[in-house]
């Protein structure tokens, strides 16, 4: 074999690694997971209302979107600053202006959709609607589920803070074993908690700002707890221990009703759903029958009275079978 094209073969075998490594090592440091951890940790602060005084933080101010002027609108528009709170308790990185750009791209969608089928205008302002707020029901629902993470979670917190204090740790000690040792997403919390208190916020007040972060009433008990026994005093330890095993008996409850109301939470996603997938079929095997229902102005006010039965009656459902423990 030739030497010189041997040689340019290894040479080019070792570029092709080393290019490689290099777009893995560059992806790493933009991506990576150490890459995101930083990231969040400098971002997590929600920007400040217009009323009151801002809160006490040492994080960096977040921003309400990648561009300026899109900031000095939505700054002054109601309702912002609960959707960039609400995307922050998801534990999304997506700014308020990027939720707004892909809420008017789904609207835009379900109209074209509208449009494409040739629904009345009354269906066509219905699937805009309809699809304008999908992603803010996903945003709720990652926020919901980070929740109940963060729930599951807190027994485990309260355990081995108590655990910390009886092996003489102090209480701000304690956090740091807890924000070093306890998985994410409670980990992190607990984690900007610690690192507020190392950079000269009051306990009370690094504590009340884990409370803004993570909505939870087990959460507001056990830092209430802490509080009252900084200022009155008694034994921490086992009123951690309590808390967690009331949180641990409140879940297995809260489990319990869940099993025994899935039947009515099932009727009720059945009968939801039951008139659209009985149109769609129908509008498949006779476009003819359904014609009419799309093009006679009785139908399409027929079709808004059943549409606002239909949401009192999911309403009324989801009031019997959601109960709070």
């Amino acid at each position: 074999m030739n030497t010189t094209f041997l040689g340019f073969a290894v040479l080019l075998f070792l570029a092709t690694v080393l290019c490689i490594e290099s777009l893995y090592l560059f992806w790493v440091s933009r991506h990576g997971r150490e890459a995101k951890r930083i990231a969040a940790r400098i971002g997590l602060g929600s920007a400040p209302g217009t009323a009151g005084a801002p809160p006490l933080s040492i994080l960096k101010e977040h921003k309400l979107s990648d561009s300026r002027w899109l900031v000095r609108v939505l700054t002054d528009m109601p309702g912002v600053h609960t959707i960039d709170r609400t995307l922050k308790q998801a534990g999304m990185s997506a700014t308020v202006g990027r939720f707004l750009g892909y809420s008017l791209c789904f609207a835009a969608l379900g109209l074209a959709l509208a449009s494409l089928f040739h629904l009345a205008v009354l269906f066509k302002v219905a699937a805009v609607c309809e699809f304008a707020t999908m992603p803010w029901f996903y945003v709720r629902r990652k926020r919901n589920q980070r929740l109940k993470q963060l729930e599951r979670q807190l027994p485990d917190a309260a355990d081995l803070i108590a655990r910390a204090l009886r092996a003489g740790h102090s209480f701000a000690s304690a956090l740091g074993m807890l924000a070093e040792e306890l998985a994410d997403p409670l980990g992190a919390e607990f984690r900007i908690v610690f690192d507020e208190i190392n950079f000269g916020v009051s306990m009370n007040k690094a504590l009340y700002n884990l409370t803004e972060r993570v909505p939870i009433d087990d959460l507001r008990y056990f830092v209430i707890a802490v509080l009252i026994q900084r200022e009155s005093g008694g034994n921490l330890a086992e009123i951690l221990g309590n808390i967690g095993f009331i949180i641990r008996e409140r879940l297995k409850l809260f489990g319990k009703i869940r099993a025994l109301s899935a039947e009515g939470r099932l009727s009720a996603w059945i009968l939801a759903l039951l008139p659209f997938v009985v149109i769609g079929v129908l509008s498949v095997l006779s476009p003819g029958f359904m014609r009419i229902f799309w093009t006679d102005p009785a139908a399409e006010k027929l079709a808004g009275v059943c549409l606002g039965m239909m949401a009192i009656g999911i309403l009324w459902m989801r009031k019997i079978v959601r109960i709070r423990v």
